[in-house]
């Protein structure tokens, strides 16, 4: 009876140790996405931002990879809004920088989850 009840206690143990696993994984996997999500947001803020400052072709693309890389100044989205507002001047207003980087956020997880 006593090894029946050190098996069941061994058995819940790995059920618990299994759903840990689970849930350490799905976050390492969420803040992943999460990641990626916000890198491809601030390159489609930064490209969108470099047509408003009439820059195409490798000089919009070097210019959003500025700005994502703008995003690693401090944590949240308050680095890659000052980049921008800063460098479109009056070209763009704050409501209209923060809607585009809530619309672009939006886009940009619709399109990571389209490549999984």
């Amino acid at each position: 009876m006593e090894g029946n009840a050190t098996f069941a206690a061994g058995a819940k143990m790995t059920t618990f140790d299994d759903r840990e696993n689970a849930f350490e994984n799905k976050f390492v996997h969420d803040e992943e996405l999460r990641f990626k999500a916000e890198a491809r947001r601030n390159k489609l803020l930064g490209l969108w931002a470099a047509g408003l400052l009439g820059k195409s072709g490798a000089d919009a693309d070097a210019y959003a990879k500025e700005v994502v890389a703008a995003d690693f100044e401090e944590a949240g989205d308050e680095d890659v809004y000052r980049k921008i507002a800063g460098d479109l001047g009056g070209a763009a207003d704050e409501v209209t920088i923060r809607a585009k980087m809530s619309d672009l956020m939006t886009e940009a997880k619709r399109q990571i989850m389209n490549e999984a």
